[in-house]
């Protein structure tokens, strides 16, 4: 049969084992043209003469093209990714050999097995190659992996890193380790001349260290990451303040950590990126590598270790990528202050109108879910700046908890459990990947880090006006706290230097007893400096911008945890809706005794006779008793801040010590 068109034809013979041949005719038209083929559709056949040829044109280059300005001009793209790297070498030097290592960048599995050649100048892939002394490392390259993309790290994390999934929702799930939380007590910082002015000594999170030791552990983790075969580099920003911002690096093994800090930290434009140039600080992640146990001022195989005159953070032995971003907070804690800018453990929104609060508040206070307001903007969850400019979120993502997270409850965490963000330490289903979120068997602090504009409220660039309120929270357990306080200055001082929550115990040991929580400034394991100079930078922003402050109870209320009942977060939602109008300013206020605390007569969408606790116990005796205790808590707790002088007269820390509970 011979087709009418003539393009093709069946034979009855001819083909192999009997079977009809295909002839292919030339169409009349293409007589002429010897070139033309046929073809089962009109597509031109690809460009690529191998499958690593046609894989290259799948991927399009994405890198930033405008020129970076330099002195002599401008830098062709070769001359930046030389200065890249060059940058990121130095940052690798070993101080023994006083060089840093030759450094290629790309992923080392895309390229031939072999250790890349020194290319010619005309070659795409780029690398800096230091002078050496003779060693193993000097004979290597180390493949930099530089501000890889989300996808590109979930590549990675799901390839090379066991324990790394795709869940249901999209989100990389993912394992710290055998810690699953922070190690405070493995948290080291040089004290030198740079840090003298810090608070050493009794109730101080700064554990010491000599710069002898930070350089001993600085060398290990070091020559760990230099022997690997790739490393990931991420360059970013702390402080959405464009005036204050802090470059930092992140050198670290894992995908998880790049893409945990791509999430936590501001990502640069491509043009940002090109200007970067050296970081402020730069944190050396080798936590899958442990301290030297013989070492001195170690304790466990575990090892944080700051070095600010270095601008230098280590971490062995903790996989855990917490220690990175509150690593970090602390070292805002110490910079910020010297620019007269006040650093915050806080949430922080913003009305319609401008109108900004904060919220301080310990774990089970509310302050996640009470600073996320569908009818306010977001401007942070955790990390602050307070400037002559406002206020600013010193991050660029969310990290929240997750156990027994709801679509329910927390709307706004969940649906931000996309594609992109990091799940640690959760549980899920084997076939569905589905998350069930009140599975303890890993650990109870299962966390999500998603970027901040996963949040449809988020107000981006995250910074805002001076705050009008400031609220801080408590979950009083021993009922006797009112439901809200109108604070004075010196009240405000008092409150954020305790940091007071009081949580019960669990009851599979049979414990019901409140047990009372104190962290100062809402934030003890960050801060640099001691709490009443934070407090001291609260109070004259408080009084140049006229802020209020307020205590709010979200605990119990009519008696202690086991006999009262939890105060009703729809009553505690409109009393923060009241303080945002400015309808507290207008009412009238009662005083309470012991703490002195002003009171409102009323608040609308409140029962009256709750804002009292007084008059919600039956038993009055048991009331005056636990108001008492609590009292008698609070300054055993503020004992150990009178040795602190604020000023030369030490009359402000006189004052805020009368603030207290009064006898």
């Amino acid at each position: 049969m011979a087709a009418g068109n003539g393009e093709f034809s069946f034979r009855s013979s001819g083909g192999r084992n009997n079977l009809p041949k295909i002839q292919t005719h030339k169409k009349a038209e293409d007589v002429d043209n010897d070139d033309k083929i046929c073809h089962d559709d009109s597509a031109r056949p690809v460009k690529a003469n191998t499958l690593d040829e046609l894989h290259s044109l799948q991927k399009k280059k994405s890198a930033p093209t405008t020129p970076i300005q330099a002195a002599q001009g401008f830098f062709s793209e070769e001359q930046r990714h030389k200065q890249q790297l060059q940058s990121i070498s130095a940052s690798l030097a070993s101080l023994t050999r006083e060089t840093g290592p030759k450094v290629v960048r790309g992923d080392p599995a895309r390229t031939t097995p072999e250790t890349p050649r020194v290319p010619a100048a005309s070659d795409q892939q780029h690398h800096f190659a230091p002078t050496f002394n003779i060693s193993d490392s000097g004979l290597k390259f180390t493949h930099i992996l530089y501000n890889l993309s989300p996808a590109e790290l979930y590549e990675q994390a799901i390839k090379y890193e066991k324990g790394s999934y795709i869940t249901s929702s999209g989100a990389l799930v993912t394992l710290s380790g055998a810690k699953t939380g922070r190690s405070p007590r493995d948290k080291r910082v040089v004290r030198d001349e740079t840090t003298e002015d810090l608070w050493w000594g009794k109730g101080s999170p700064n554990i010491e260290m000599d710069e002898h030791t930070f350089l001993v552990n600085r060398e290990r983790a070091v020559d760990y990451l230099c022997s690997l075969e790739k490393v990931y580099v991420n360059d970013q920003f702390l402080n959405w303040d464009p005036e204050h911002r802090i470059k930092v690096r992140i050198v670290s093994a894992r995908a998880y950590h790049s893409l945990f800090m791509h999430n936590m930290c501001i990502r640069p434009t491509p043009e940002e990126l090109e200007n970067f140039g050296t970081p402020d600080f730069t944190i050396y992640n080798a936590g899958q590598f442990p301290c030297n146990r013989y070492t001195h001022y170690m304790t466990s195989s575990t090892s944080i270790d700051l070095n600010l005159a270095r601008r230098e953070m280590i971490i062995l032995g903790t996989q855990y990528a917490g220690e990175m971003k509150k690593g970090l907070f602390g070292v805002m804690h110490f910079l910020m202050p010297k620019r007269q800018i006040l650093s915050l453990h806080s949430g922080c929104n913003m009305g319609k109108e401008g109108d900004v609060a904060l919220f301080f508040g310990l774990s089970g206070t509310g302050k996640t879910t009470l600073s996320t307001d569908q009818n306010r903007y977001l401007i942070g969850d955790d990390e602050h700046c307070w400037s002559e400019n406002g206020v600013s979120n010193i991050e660029g993502g969310c990290y929240a908890k997750c156990i027994d997270l709801s679509r329910e409850k927390e709307p706004d965490i969940w649906n931000a459990i996309k594609f992109g963000a990091v799940l640690e330490n959760v549980v899920f289903d084997e076939h569905t990947r589905e998350v069930d979120y009140s599975d303890k068997s890993v650990t109870e602090n299962t966390r999500a880090a998603y970027p901040i504009d996963f949040i449809p409220n988020a107000k981006i660039p995250c910074v805002g006006p001076h705050p009008k309120n400031v609220i801080l929270l408590a979950c009083d357990a021993f009922g006797v706290l009112p439901p809200v306080s109108r604070l004075s200055l010196a009240q405000t001082m008092y409150h954020f230097i305790s940091g007071y929550t009081a949580l019960v115990a669990g009851t599979e040991d049979g414990i019901k007893e409140p047990t009372a929580t104190f962290s100062a400034c809402f934030g003890a394991a960050f801060i640099m400096y001691h709490p009443t100079r934070y407090a001291a930078m609260l109070a004259e922003k408080m009084q140049k911008h006229g802020a209020t402050g307020w205590l709010v109870n979200t605990g119990w209320s009519a008696g202690s945890y086991g006999s009262g009942s939890r105060i009703k977060l729809a009553h505690t939602r409109k009393i923060i809706d009241a303080i945002h109008s400015g309808a507290l300013l207008e009412t009238n206020y009662t005083k309470t005794e012991v703490f002195g605390l002003e009171i409102p007569t009323e608040v609308e969408g409140v029962p009256s006779e709750i804002l009292d606790p007084a008059n919600t116990w039956s038993d009055k005796k048991a009331h005056k008793d636990t108001l008492l205790k609590l009292g008698g808590l609070f300054k055993k707790n503020f004992e150990g801040f009178l040795d602190y002088k604020i000023g030369t007269d030490n009359n402000l820390t006189q004052q805020i010590l009368a603030a207290g509970p009064n006898f």
